[in-house]
């Protein structure tokens, strides 16, 4: 069986291959995909195969499928673009006759609020419609999209946010690359949607307890309205489009998009997730 990560050289695809190797798969069975072959010269040296895959170039993505069983699609990270990015990758999963297509997909992106929701739905639906064996992979939040709030709090001892009381079940990355290594060397899983996250859905006020601990100060965590947040980030000199963007996935979480957990993460990975502590500390 061979088996293609796509965007490898990316945090998350590093991850998987390192799990991948881990759980016993022969890195001459493994196909890296990067657009840039000179940010994946590691992975080669390990004995694994790299070939050029750039989602905005469809003939690199079809040469990188030939002779592929499974494929691991990490969700691109170029808002606006990532449907027919995606898309790429399916009709070419398609024409290569794969048996097995993983794709990391967004909580609830068939009925969720989140401003993030709608490529990742639209790329579920591509997948149904494709008939590619599938299998979707829901990540919650990752810890380490709060480094930047470490690094921040570590200064002015503030964690500033419009989420009002929302909760979010985070795990770490290695947590979501484990889940994928699982479901591509594994039998089965074919036409499951998991919903992954953390074993904890934390609050605001607990973060930034967290993140005291983790820089050694007090940290105080800052209610804003949207508003008010808005204004804050203008301050610091964002653009209209960006503000709008982070007060809408604060919105998002205010409402409660990503506060479930049911434990699917941990059943497959076969250990509890990271806690929020460990993960802000290796971020950090």
């Amino acid at each position: 069986m061979t088996i293609l990560i796509t965007g490898a050289t990316g945090q998350l695809g590093r991850l998987t291959i390192d799990s991948l190797l881990t759980r016993g798969a022969d890195p001459q069975t493994l196909v890296a995909g990067a657009r840039d072959l000179s940010k994946a010269a590691d992975l080669a040296e390990r004995g694994i195969r790299v070939v050029t895959l750039d989602y905005d170039d469809a003939e690199s993505v079809s040469a990188a499928l030939d002779g592929v069983d499974s494929v691991l699609l990490v969700s691109g990270s170029e808002v606006g673009k990532r449907t027919a990015q995606h898309k790429a990758v399916i009709d070419a999963a398609k024409a290569a006759g794969v048996t097995k297509l993983v794709y990391t997909s967004a909580p609830k992106a068939t009925t969720s609020d989140l401003v993030l929701a709608p490529e990742h739905k639209a790329t579920e639906e591509l997948i149904a419609d494709s008939g590619v064996p599938a299998v979707i992979l829901r990540n919650n939040w990752y810890t380490e999209n709060y480094a930047g709030n470490v690094a921040q709090a570590a200064t002015s001892g503030v964690l500033a946010a419009s989420v009002g009381d929302g909760r979010v079940a985070s795990a770490s990355r290695r947590d979501y690359a484990d889940a994928a290594a699982v479901v591509l060397l594994e039998e089965g899983h074919i036409g499951e949607v998991y919903e992954l996250a953390g074993d904890v859905a934390w609050n605001f006020d607990e973060l930034a307890a967290t993140i005291a601990e983790v820089v050694g100060r007090p940290v105080e965590y800052q209610a804003l309205s949207s508003e008010e947040h808005a204004a804050t980030l203008a301050a610091a000199g964002l653009d209209e489009g960006t503000i709008g963007f982070v007060t809408a996935l604060d919105a998002g979480i205010r409402g409660g998009a990503l506060a479930d957990t049911d434990g699917t993460l941990a059943r497959l990975i076969g250990r509890p997730t990271t806690p929020l502590v460990e993960g802000l500390r290796a971020a950090a």
